[in-house]
């Protein structure tokens, strides 16, 4: 029996008219493969300079059931929401951390939101449709990559904002974060020798001051 083809790269107009080439060369569903884009495309002036979009599409191993579950799950629900963009699988996960799945695309950029706001009750309902909770390993959504420029972003500044207040001995209070993007402020600064962090306020006002390590906090 002929072995089936496991990986292509595909050039169409658009990346689902990509994608959905991609999957009929594979004979293949979205739930059996990860999709990377590998060109958005361009559309060009009056017909010049115009570029195709560009994927690479390959096929998952059978045993990748919650990356598949929850691929298949982003994708029904960005397909409700009307938004042009796709899911695949950017890191497989383990038992501590589950899937990290991507979602790239023309309009990609909405699913993001303000601090990351929309994009984590997207994650919030993906995990919530899978089944999963603090028991089992969660689904990670990200978009192009936007939290680990956005993880970056925020330890840059923990150090910017370190240094201001060894320097001048009083606490900054930092603008109100989700949990998450809190605890990174935190681990950065976890071993920093002259200061120290505390999460204040309540729900979503709720933000981390950064005081000097020898000032006893209110």
């Amino acid at each position: 029996m002929q072995n089936k083809q496991e990986q292509v790269e595909i050039s169409a107009k658009t990346t689902e008219e990509a994608v959905e080439l991609a999957l009929k060369e594979l004979d293949a569903e979205r739930v059996e493969v990860t999709i990377e884009v590998v060109s958005q495309g361009r559309a060009g002036i009056f017909g010049f300079g115009a570029e195709q979009a560009r994927v690479r599409v390959t096929r998952l191993a059978p045993t990748h059931t919650l990356a598949s579950d929850a691929i298949d799950v982003v994708n029904k629900l960005l397909a409700g929401m009307q938004v042009a963009a796709v899911a695949s699988l950017r890191t497989q996960g383990d038992d501590e951390n589950g899937p990290t799945i991507d979602i790239q695309g023309d309009d990609s950029g909405l699913l993001i939101g303000k601090r990351g706001e929309t994009l984590q009750s997207l994650q919030f309902v993906v995990n919530l449709i899978l089944g999963r909770s603090g028991n089992h390993p969660l689904v990670t959504l990200d978009v192009e990559e936007y939290k680990e420029r956005r993880n970056r972003s925020l330890q840059a500044m923990a150090a910017r904002v370190a240094e201001r207040v060894a320097s001048s001995g009083q606490p900054i209070s930092l603008e109100p974060m989700p949990p998450s993007e809190r605890r990174i402020i935190h681990i950065a600064l976890a071993d920093h020798p002259s200061v120290t962090t505390e999460s204040v306020g309540a729900g979503s006002m709720r933000k981390v001051t950064v005081y000097p390590r020898r000032e006893k906090r209110p």
